[in-house]
């Protein structure tokens, strides 16, 4: 007869513990159910945010990328401060206020490149998933108010683009062709400009003027979007950046050297002639020989054409860039007596752009002043 021993089946003794009864956790053991629709929506949501920000300029693309890190910056900073890693997922009213003084105060940044930073970071946040309150923005914009006031901060920034007027345009359109060298520049030789150069220039600042054209408007035309008619030229303004397209004229000028009918005339005659493609970009590059280049000239390219300009005019006591003509339309054409519709039909500004009724203020500064004619 076997015995337990044989086998190994005695039974060792064991300690017994005595143990509480409790109540099941709500959930314990249950096998999550799978939600088709919130999966759905959750990836159409996702897909939805990527396409937005694949369809953004480029240039905002890397300001925005720069924006959001400036925020891990400004966490990391903050952490020296208090001791305590944030997330950058959490924003709250006392992040959001704290990175606006952050900038002010670390930083020094201009109030409008404050406010712009701000934007760029919630864009940002958004794209990653992360919740961005009201209260927050809110809260980011009242503590601008007061940095805005500040004129010793508004001096930090590059100002705003001064006005341009038909007489700068005049003289631009006819500076020498030969640049002497600039007193920091590497190369001391006088600069002889191209005259393919000079033709597509003084169209570019005549026409930019005339349909108070951004810098991506331009750069975006096509030989197509202008059209020459016996009263001058219809010009179709193409969307850019999510703008709405528009369709504007331009009058024959009074003076050849500021026509932008002309000035168009002579630039597109003699690109065609350089061998440009019919119907191609309005804009092309040139290069310092004078050799035309077939891409066409990019936003950042017109900008810098009307500074450059502007700079070897003897135009250097005001800040000259691409949106000095948009302005200067305006100022010069309600010092006109145009009225403000057409104006701001013809530069595509939004009804409530407080932009537009800036440079309206303006124009309209010297008419009608308050101490004209009360005899003083």
């Amino acid at each position: 007869m076997t015995t337990a021993e044989e086998y190994g089946t005695e039974l060792e003794p064991v300690e017994v513990v005595d143990a509480e009864l409790v109540d099941d956790v709500p959930g314990d053991g249950e096998v999550a159910v799978h939600d088709p629709v919130a999966s759905v929506l959750a990836a159409l949501d996702t897909k939805a945010a990527e396409d937005l920000h694949d369809r953004r300029p480029r240039k905002t693309k890397t300001g925005y990328a720069r924006d959001w890190e400036l925020w891990g910056e400004f966490h990391r900073w903050l952490a020296e401060q208090t001791g305590v890693r944030l997330p950058l997922s959490k924003i709250t009213v006392g992040t959001y206020v704290a990175f606006v003084r952050w900038l002010d105060e670390v930083k020094e940044a201009a109030p409008n490149s404050i406010e712009r930073r701000v934007t760029g970071v919630a864009s940002e946040a958004r794209r990653y998933g992360y919740e961005v309150p009201k209260a927050a923005r809110a809260a980011a914009t009242q503590a601008l108010k007061p940095l805005k006031l500040d004129e010793e901060r508004q001096k930090r920034g590059r100002g705003k683009a001064a006005a341009i007027t038909p007489a700068d345009l005049r003289k631009m359109n006819t500076a020498p062709r030969e640049r002497a060298p600039q007193p920091d520049a590497r190369r001391r030789r006088t600069l002889i400009v191209p005259e393919l150069a000079r033709l597509r220039d003084r169209s570019l600042h005549t026409l930019r003027f005339a349909i108070a054209g951004r810098n991506s408007e331009l750069s975006k035309l096509d030989d197509t979007n202008i059209r020459l008619v016996a009263e001058g030229l219809e010009v179709h303004v193409p969307s850019v950046k999510g703008r709405p397209a528009r369709d504007v004229v331009v009058s024959y000028g009074e003076n050849a050297d500021t026509c932008a009918v002309r000035c168009w005339l002579a630039w597109k005659e003699a690109k065609l002639a350089a061998g440009a493609e019919p119907d191609g970009p309005a804009y092309l590059s040139v290069d310092q020989w004078g050799n035309l280049i077939t891409h066409r000239l990019s936003p950042d390219g017109c900008g810098r054409a009307i500074s450059r300009s502007a700079k070897y005019a003897g135009m250097t006591g005001r800040r000259i860039t691409g949106h000095s003509g948009r302005r200067g339309l305006v100022t010069t054409g309600r010092r006109k007596g145009k009225r403000s519709e057409k104006l701001r039909t013809q530069g595509g500004w939004s009804k409530n752009s407080p932009v537009f009724w800036e440079y309206v203020d303006e124009g309209d500064k010297w008419a009608d002043n308050a101490t004209e004619g009360i005899g003083l």
